[in-house]
Formats: C-alpha cells, sequence, structure tokens
C-alpha cells in the first residue's frame, strides 16, 4: 500500500510537470514568433548588410517595403473580418433576442387576453347576460394575435393561405365510377390521345397493383423508356399533377431531402419536397411524388425515416418529425413538430443502372413495388378520352374489391410454398413474411387489373426474390439454377413463367 501511494504520488507530480512544460513550450514558441525571432532577423540582416553593394541595398529596401504592406494588409484584413464576424454575431443574437421577444409577449397577450374574458364573463353572468357572444370575439383577437407572430414556415403557410376555406371533398361524376380493368384502359386512352404518351397493359397493370401494394414504387430501366413520363401522366389523368423533385447527388440525409432549422435566423430551409409533402394533407384525391434518379445518392440515407414509418401497421403512427417543437404561427397540420403521411400519397422513384449511380439495396426493394421499364410501348390509337376525377377510398374500395373477388389459388399457394423451401434450400433466400404478404396484395389487383394469376406470381416473384440472385456466388450455384428452371415448368407450366426463366438464364450468361 505504501509503495503504491509513493508511486501514484511521484506519477502525479511527473504529469503536472509535463502539463507544466507542455504550456511553457507553447508559451516559448510564441515569444519566439513575435519577440526574440524577430531580434534575429535584425541583427542577422545587419550582420549581411556589410557586404552589401549599391544594388543589393535597392533590392533589400524594395522587398523590406513589399513584405511590410503584405503584413500590414494582412493584419488589416484580419481586423477587418474580425469586425464583421462580431457585427454579424452580435445581430443574429439581437435577432434572436428580439423573436423571442415577440413570441413571449404574444404568448402573454393571448394568457392576458383568456385572462380577461374569463373576468368579463363572470360578470356577465352575474348581470345575466350571455358570454357566449363575447367569446366569439374573444376567439378572433386570440386568432389575430397568433397571425401577427411570425412563421418559422413561409412555404407550408403559403399553403394553408391557399386552402383556407377551400372545399377539398372529392365529388366523382357518375362516369368515373370505373372498375380497374376500366381504368387501365381509360389511361392507357388518355396519355395517348392527351399527351402523346404509350404505355401497354401490362405496365400499366403493374402499376395499380404495385398502388395497392405499397406506398413506394421504383420505376427502374434503361434511358427513355418512359419511367418519368409514367407518373407525369399518371398525375395528370388523375387531374392532380404529379410533384417532380430531382435528387440530387450531395444527399447524404434526410434534411438534404426535407429541409432544416436554421439556429441563426430561426427559419425552417423548407424544400419542394415538404412543401409538396405537406399539400397532401389538405387533400382527399390520389398524390403522387416523384424522386426523380432516386439513385444518384443513396436513398436507404435520405429517406431511411420514411422506409421505417410507413413499415409500421398503425397508420396513425406514421409521422415524419419536422422540428422538436410547436410554436405560435407554426403551420395547421403541424402537429407537435409532426406531420403524419396520408394514405393517399405514393412516392415514385426512378432509377436508371449505370456508373454514375448507387445500388438501391435489399432494404429498399423489399419494401418497394419494382416496375422494370426497359422497352418503349408500340403507337396506340387512342379514342378521344378525358382525365378523372377519383378520390382515394374509391381507389382503395376498387383495390379490397379484387382482394375479395381474386384471392390466390390454393393451388398457387402450395405451389410458392415449394418453391420457397426449395429456394431457402439451395440459395439460402426465403421469401419471408413481407415478401408473402406483398404477394396476396399484388396479384389480386394485378388479375383485376386484367392479367392472370400465374403472370402476376411470374413477375413479382421475380422483382422480389430472384433479383436477390445476383449477389450470390453464380458460378458454383450453375446445376441448382438449372434444377430451378425445372421446378418452375413443373409448378407452373413450362414457360409460364417466362420473365423468371429469362432472368435466371440472363445470370447464367453472366457467369
Amino acid at each position: 500500500m505504501f509503495e503504491f501511494a509513493r508511486y501514484y504520488i511521484d506519477f502525479i507530480k511527473e504529469l503536472f510537470s509535463n502539463i507544466g512544460k507542455f504550456f511553457g513550450r507553447i508559451f516559448q514558441a510564441f515569444a519566439d514568433l513575435f519577440f526574440n525571432d524577430i531580434v534575429n532577423y535584425f541583427n542577422s540582416f545587419a550582420a549581411q548588410s556589410k557586404y552589401f553593394n549599391g544594388l543589393d541595398w535597392i533590392a533589400s529596401i524594395f522587398v523590406i517595403l513589399i513584405n511590410t504592406a503584405f503584413i500590414t494588409f494582412l493584419v488589416i484584413r484580419l481586423y477587418q473580418l474580425l469586425k464583421k464576424y462580431i457585427k454579424f454575431v452580435r445581430t443574429e443574437v439581437e435577432k434572436e433576442y428580439l423573436l423571442e421577444e415577440v413570441a413571449l409577449l404574444s404568448q402573454r397577450a393571448v394568457e392576458l387576453t383568456d385572462e380577461k374574458n374569463k373576468i368579463l364573463a363572470l360578470k356577465m353572468e352575474s348581470f345575466g347576460m350571455n358570454p357566449d357572444l363575447f367569446q366569439a370575439k374573444d376567439e378572433n383577437a386570440e386568432a389575430e394575435v397568433k397571425a401577427q407572430v411570425p412563421s418559422r414556415f413561409v412555404k407550408l403557410i403559403a399553403v394553408d393561405e391557399q386552402y383556407k376555406g377551400a372545399v377539398t371533398t372529392v365529388t366523382m361524376p357518375e362516369s368515373d365510377l370505373v372498375t380497374l380493368p376500366e381504368l387501365v384502359d381509360r389511361f392507357i386512352n388518355f396519355a395517348a390521345y392527351k399527351l402523346k404518351l404509350y404505355y401497354n397493359k401490362k405496365v400499366v397493370a403493374t402499376y395499380f397493383a404495385g398502388m395497392a401494394t405499397s406506398k413506394i414504387l421504383i420505376l427502374e430501366g434503361i434511358s427513355g423508356t418512359g419511367k418519368t413520363s409514367l407518373p407525369y401522366a399518371m398525375g395528370k389523368f388523375f387531374n392532380n399533377d404529379s410533384a417532380i423533385v430531382s435528387v440530387q447527388p450531395s444527399w447524404r440525409d434526410r434534411s438534404e431531402m426535407i429541409g432544416y432549422l436554421n439556429e441563426f435566423t430561426k427559419k425552417f430551409n423548407e424544400t419542394d419536397f415538404l412543401k409538396e409533402l405537406y399539400e397532401t394533407t389538405y387533400r382527399e384525391d390520389l398524390n403522387f411524388i416523384v424522386l426523380d434518379e432516386l439513385n444518384l445518392a443513396r436513398i436507404e440515407y435520405y429517406f431511411a425515416e420514411f422506409l421505417s414509418v410507413m413499415e409500421m401497421p398503425n397508420t396513425a403512427d406514421w409521422k415524419i418529425d419536422i422540428v422538436p417543437d410547436t410554436q405560435p404561427g407554426d403551420p395547421k397540420h403541424l402537429i407537435e413538430g409532426k406531420i403524419t403521411l396520408p394514405q393517399n400519397v405514393w412516392f415514385i422513384g426512378t432509377a436508371n443502372k449505370d456508373d454514375s449511380t448507387f445500388t438501391i439495396t435489399d432494404k429498399v426493394y423489399d419494401r418497394a413495388t419494382s416496375i422494370e421499364m426497359n422497352s418503349r410501348a408500340e403507337y396506340v390509337d387512342a379514342p378521344p378520352t378525358n382525365n378523372i376525377t377519383m378520390s382515394y377510398d374509391y381507389l382503395e374500395k376498387l383495390f379490397k374489391e379484387a382482394h375479395q373477388n381474386h384471392p390466390l389459388s390454393p393451388s398457387a399457394l402450395v405451389n410458392l410454398d415449394k418453391l420457397d423451401q426449395f429456394i431457402a434450400k439451395k440459395f439460402k433466400i426465403t421469401f419471408g413474411n413481407r415478401i408473402m404478404k406483398q404477394i396476396k396484395l399484388f396479384v389480386p389487383v394485378f388479375v383485376a387489373c386484367g392479367g392472370n394469376e400465374t403472370e402476376g406470381l411470374d413477375y413479382i416473384v421475380t422483382r422480389k426474390i430472384l433479383r436477390k440472385f445476383e449477389s450470390l456466388n453464380l458460378p458454383f450455384l450453375q446445376d441448382e439454377l438449372q434444377e430451378l428452371l425445372v421446378l418452375l415448368d413443373k409448378l407452373f407450366g413450362k414457360g409460364q413463367f417466362a420473365e423468371a426463366i429469362n432472368f435466371i438464364n440472363d445470370l447464367r450468361k453472366q457467369i
């Protein structure tokens, strides 16, 4: 015990001695730089100047003047920058203080108004008068006080003003009460007649089935096949233009997409994405927000919160945090600093596959509906066709009817189970509960839109399961891939799983 105590005391002494030496050397360095070395510079110059001739003296004086001017300029510039910074900080502090004072005074005014109203109400009751008339006037006064508080959300408040007193209920005319097959045909004809854009039935049926399956759709393929124009045309068709947001390569987190609160100005830097998302909270029709070129940045980074929130089974919990608190003057539908994602909005991502983009991970694919678009549709000679007015509730009703009228057949469920067991055994990949749920949502709507069950199963199994094979060590799985081709023909009919067969054959060619 005694030996350790002596050691520890010596250790502490040595530690503080080293700390003292550290700061002593720093002070000595400053002293050398600004005092001692300057004297040495003059002594060195005096010693060398003994050997200078006339030209040397001219050159030395010229250089000294230039160096002196440069140092003087540098000092003056540093002083000016420091002065500007101090002035800026002081201004921002004063502005912040004034904003806080305005908010406090406004809040205090509301509290005093409430207190005054209660006192007057008691007096009016004592005289047998009705205080309700006065209460109505008081609410108007309180609203005026709140309206005078500067809001930190400029764009969202503008949306509130735009929809103030507006009727947003969707009233569908009888001609728009269509079935899903009629909806597919009408969209194809509208896009061809009005927009000169052409789509085949399978792509459109897949799009609507994808809407019934997930709130996230990914349109991927080569350039020029109509990936961005498809959601654009959908917006025109449903009489509510799609919001197209261009993803930037610099996006690293959610603040790039929805904005952030500026701590200096106390204003929220709102993005177009946030404005479009907030506007959907006022609407009852169908809304599409397009993330164009979504894989120019990593979607699992900037869209992570949305991916997680939309996995919650209770849609009332689909809340996105915008700011940590609530202040007077905040937008009407921003509750406790959060926006609740409406059910009538879909996020449509377009993606190219080239060297300039990031790979979309399984986390994203598993939660989204992927639609492959690698070819242009043929020309459609469409009759005159108008757009449609449709509420979200009506479209949801069509989806529910499809699930009731076209559930997966018992044989399809048995064959899917056999396929799942084979793939899990041979490739260590399983369908999982999420993907099985998506299959049961996707296929009935695809069938209701005019497709058939096998074609729908082929499409979603290829996009959800077989796509995962790209990450496997395929050169060692040649026999297993051949066995899978045989099993698909056996379970679903020879050549019926055309997309799956083509996908597997393409994988084998790459080995």
